[in-house]
């Protein structure tokens, strides 16, 4: 039980690597808020933890809404009495059907639909949840950011400028919140099989989208696409005592990528 006691919110815990993390930290003991702007999915996520003896709330958060964070914080805190942890998973590329764009395509309001997603989300949720965190003394932030800040395998600028921003504001509050006892990480997920892709191959049959999945996966080291629960190992690491030495780092789960360059 390597989070007896903790109180996380888990955004995006909807679904996906999401409810994965969800899942885990409730089987690990943690009392667990899973914040989605999909409510039905975020309800069978906490029923499903709850028939495995977890502690679970669901609560309908869209993450570039300040009043809704602060509404899910507060609710949060008053079900459970505090709050330790925090996983910024919320984040998609929308609009397009997630499909490659570019410079020339990309529109002023798919930028700043994506970057408030994605950025401004992480932003918003952790600044609600550390003046809590700093009432304790104590707590986690896994900011989730992806392997396409650094190594961006298609034209998405406005998702991968977003997911880079990440990475950039996990450093600033690892530098700033340590005083404070609060750890921040940041995890770079490669590819991963979830609802991610779901628009990608949603006019695909059953074989064509398998062609896909295996043709993405292939790119990976270990040959194939990463699948939800092996994100919550990783995050249990970051969210737990195990890695009481360590903040202002990224974790790369991604199968092996990025590649060495081929000359």
């Amino acid at each position: 039980m390597l989070l007896k006691d903790r109180v996380a919110i888990v955004t995006g815990g909807a679904k996906g690597m999401g409810r994965a993390i969800a899942q885990r930290f409730a089987g690990e003991g943690a009392k667990v808020t899973v914040a989605d702007i999909d409510v039905p999915a975020a309800e069978e996520t906490v029923r499903a933890i709850r028939r495995t003896g977890g502690e679970a709330l669901a609560f309908e958060c869209d993450v570039t809404d300040g009043r809704q964070i602060r509404e899910m914080v507060a609710a949060t805190v008053a079900a459970f009495g505090k709050l330790d942890i925090l996983v910024n998973n919320a984040g998609a590329v929308v609009g397009a059907h997630g499909r490659p764009t570019n410079l020339t395509a990309l529109s002023e309001d798919a930028w700043d639909r994506v970057i408030a997603l994605n950025l401004k989300g992480v932003f918003l949720c952790s600044k609600e949840a550390v003046p809590y965190m700093k009432a304790n003394g104590y707590g986690k932030i896994i900011n989730m950011s992806s392997l396409g800040a650094i190594n961006p395998p298609s034209p998405h600028p406005h998702y991968h400028a977003a997911k880079a921003g990440v990475l950039g504001l996990t450093y600033d509050m690892a530098a700033e919140l340590a005083k404070d006892n609060i750890y921040v990480n940041a995890i770079m997920p490669g590819p991963f099989r979830t609802p991610f892709f779901g628009e990608i191959v949603e006019d695909k049959t059953s074989e064509e989208a398998e062609a896909f999945f295996a043709s993405v996966g292939s790119n990976a080291p270990l040959g194939r696409m990463g699948r939800p629960e092996e994100m919550a190992g990783p995050a249990l690491f970051l969210a737990s005592e195990m890695s009481s030495y360590v903040t202002g780092i990224v974790l790369p789960v991604t199968g092996g990528l990025p590649l060495p360059v081929q000359r």
